[in-house]
């Protein structure tokens, strides 16, 4: 069943993502899980896909759980610069706005099996053109494991480059978690919130869900 929301646990000190989802810091921390493509309206419980979150005052943290059959990524570049197009292979997405009000201008990160990634700033309602030289400064890291068919990822993204300067408890920012999975004759894509099939994107703010703060 969809909920319209997702609480973010407080940790007390900041932490370098590794990749390990089974470290003492995630557990009970909220879980969302989805499988469901929003755009054909079919359910792929072989790929089903579970979202954490955490936060400190400087950063908020979301961890991806995710089943997989068979992996398909970019050939491995230098992880420094960030790869475009990479929402074209298996990746998981994180759409953040911190405003409730404001939804349409949020962030946009990816990360991929091999821990290739992508940062965007977007601003729908001014129709300006997506920042791609914008740089976040977001950690992420991976692993891949084959035996389970099972990858995770892990990231850590500042609060001040999406002009917070601090989190603050008791606000409400929006979210969505999407995932893209398979080769190009067969992709699914997944989203934990519904969206419009008619418009077939991501990219569609006034429904995303809420993130709210729990000290």
């Amino acid at each position: 069943m969809e909920t319209d929301g997702i609480w973010s646990s407080r940790v007390s000190d900041d932490f370098t993502p590794d990749g390990d989802l089974e470290k003492r810091v995630w557990t009970g921390a909220q879980k969302v899980r989805f499988d469901r493509d929003p755009f054909q309206r079919r359910s792929y419980p072989e790929i089903e896909t579970s979202v954490a979150t955490l936060w400190t005052p400087e950063h908020l943290y979301l961890a991806y759980w995710c089943n997989f059959v068979d992996l398909h990524i970019y050939e491995a570049d230098d992880n420094a610069d960030e790869r475009w197009g990479l929402w074209h292979r298996d990746v998981v997405e994180a759409f953040i706005a911190p405003s409730a009000v404001t939804a349409c201008h949020y962030y946009e990160f990816e990360v991929a099996p091999n821990n290739q990634w992508l940062d965007l700033e977007i601003d729908l309602e001014d129709r300006k053109p997506i920042a791609k030289d914008w740089n976040s400064g977001f950690l992420h890291a991976v692993r891949v494991d084959e035996a389970q068919g099972a990858w995770t990822a892990e990231m850590r993204i500042p609060a001040e480059t999406m002009g917070i300067r601090e989190i603050d408890p008791d606000s409400i920012w929006r979210i969505n978690f999407c995932r893209s999975d398979g080769p190009s004759s067969a992709r699914r894509l997944l989203s934990w919130r519904s969206l419009d099939a008619g418009q077939w994107s991501f990219h569609q703010p006034a429904r995303f869900g809420m993130l709210r703060f729990a000290s």
